[in-house]
């Protein structure tokens, strides 16, 4: 699914270059829970803005589904953004005067899709809100707004969710139930899951963790297969997945054993 090739990110000029990122290489594959972890200044949220196409690499490939979108024109990666990826920030980031319902809402707005107010309700219900559905953020816990920007970045149907210490502002008990949900996007819905954490707690949910220092991945652990999207099992030779098993969200996923078996694709194969 996920393919970084000598990925390098530097900021600056040639007298003040600062290196975020050198030279990582990186597969995720369909179905992973990945946990990215490491001190500030590791590049660990410079790689997580890559993949998820908020920036660029200075040098290296980034491809996504067998499409190399690390050069892709704005307008395409605005697409990938809008369609295919869910972001989950630590601070939210509703705006105030909206209810949940149109905070969720607010994605099929800008694609002009068809039935927004009943996807947005369907997603809130997803997450547990379904009696916090016209509530603002003035009138909801940490844990609830949370959990409408979880189900903001779900009403789109993502292949991929990115959160950024989801949990960060939570107390424990909230950081759990957020954390259960975004497990449950992984074993239940076969969405892939990739978060940035400080927190050993919040990584151990994970099934694979990804450790980051100075703008390297210094330890790659993996304790648990990846989940296997909707029930669907891999056949023993590891072939892909069942083609013709159910799929909840109505999406074609592409499981290959590697990315080079996957041809060149367009931004439109993506998001059909």
């Amino acid at each position: 699914m996920i393919r970084l090739d000598g990925v390098t990110r530097t900021y600056g000029s040639d007298t003040s270059l600062v290196t975020a990122l050198g030279g990582v290489d990186l597969e995720i594959g369909a179905g992973e829970y990945v946990a990215i972890m490491g001190p500030s200044g590791s590049g660990k949220s410079t790689m997580m803005n890559i993949i998820g196409c908020l920036d660029r690499p200075s040098e290296g490939d980034y491809h996504f589904e067998g499409l190399e979108v690390g050069r892709l024109p704005d307008r395409d990666r605005a697409r990938l953004r809008g369609r295919v990826f869910g972001f989950v920030f630590q601070s939210y980031n509703l705006l105030p005067r909206l209810t949940a319902l149109e905070q969720v809402e607010l994605p099929l707005v800008y694609q002009q899709a068809p039935n927004r107010r009943r996807r947005a309700a369907e997603a809130l219900v997803r997450v547990g809100l379904r009696e916090r559905i016209h509530h603002r953020p003035s009138e909801l816990s940490g844990g609830e707004q949370q959990r409408v920007a979880i189900a903001r970045s779900l009403v789109v149907n993502p292949r991929l969710v990115l959160a950024d210490e989801p949990t960060g502002a939570l107390d424990t008990r909230t950081g759990e139930e957020v954390m259960h949900l975004l497990t449950d996007l992984v074993e239940d819905q076969g969405i892939t899951v990739i978060l940035v954490t400080h927190e050993q707690e919040v990584a151990d949910y994970a099934y694979r963790t990804i450790r980051m220092r100075d703008g390297g991945i210094v330890e790659d652990t993996a304790r648990r297969e990846p989940a296997t999207t909707n029930g669907a099992t891999p056949l023993e030779d590891g072939s892909p997945l069942d083609p013709a098993a159910p799929r909840p969200l109505d999406r074609e996923e592409v499981t290959p054993r590697s990315v080079e078996e996957i041809p060149p694709r367009s931004v439109e194969e993506i998001e059909a």
